[in-house]
């Protein structure tokens, strides 16, 4: 039976996935942890430092969720809050100074949405996050490992490759908050879902992902064997790539223009 795009919500929420932490321990031979935006504080919801991909250095950030309620809590659920997006920002740029590529691991609900988080700038430091990614001299590399949404999840992925796990979504809302939203009834929210077109195939038909990951193996050896071939070889491609910029700034510019070209005569 096919999964709904509902079902692939579920999946992708699940406290049984595996988390950002999960695919640190298991891709890479080292990482040495990187903590505060050198302005606020440190945010546990995001984690960053440096990363041996085999002998190839990076730096990695990711959103991280938890798994138990204890972690939830201790992790703000991986929504995080302003400092947290500059963390990464700080990070992404001293890989840029040092010619280290970045992978970038998302799942989260969303950025945080409480008075501090306003407070402290959390529109700001999301676009900041926008801007300077889309100059940032070094590859980049985004994976949607469970929930991406909304400027939470883009704030991390304006990349030069965005893949995404099978069952990961990819949506500017929630399905709850869409159907609150256009029928004032969060129950609709498996209508919504189906209208939001956030599953990883429609993303892969609408150019926003380059590929998809399957999920046959998800969490065993062959699937971490199977992935860390493959982001080494795309970073090292992208590494070769002699106009980084121009290719990431065409892959943006022409985002959706599969669909513009659909339906420019409905």
């Amino acid at each position: 039976m096919t999964a709904t795009a509902y079902d692939r919500v579920r999946l992708a929420r699940s406290s049984k996935r595996p988390s950002t932490l999960d695919y640190i321990r298991n891709l890479f031979t080292e990482f040495y942890e990187f903590h505060g935006d050198r302005r606020f504080g440190d945010d546990p919801a995001v984690v960053g430092g440096i990363a041996l991909l085999q002998d190839q250095p990076l730096t990695v950030i990711g959103i991280e969720k938890g798994h138990s309620a204890k972690e939830r809590a201790a992790r703000n659920s991986g929504a995080p809050n302003p400092e947290g997006y500059r963390k990464a920002l700080r990070l992404m740029k001293q890989a840029e100074k040092f010619g280290r590529p970045v992978l970038c691991l998302v799942d989260t609900s969303g950025a945080y949405c409480g008075i501090g988080a306003e407070e402290r700038g959390q529109g700001q430091a999301i676009a900041e996050n926008l801007m300077e990614l889309s100059t940032l001299c070094v590859p980049v590399l985004t994976i949607l490992i469970g929930e991406g949404g909304s400027g939470g999840a883009l704030a991390l992925a304006v990349a030069d490759r965005v893949w995404m796990l099978e069952n990961a979504v990819y949506s500017v809302i929630s399905p709850e908050g869409c159907a609150s939203i256009l029928w004032k009834d969060a129950s609709k929210a498996e209508l919504a879902a189906e209208s939001l077109k956030l599953t990883a195939e429609d993303a892969k038909h609408f150019s926003v992902i380059e590929r998809i990951i399957p999920e046959n193996d998800l969490g065993s050896e062959a699937f971490y064997r199977q992935l860390r071939q493959e982001i080494r070889e795309e970073l090292q491609s992208l590494s070769r790539e002699p106009e980084l910029l121009q290719k990431r700034y065409e892959r943006l510019r022409t985002m959706g223009q599969k669909w513009v070209n659909e339906h420019e005569h409905v």
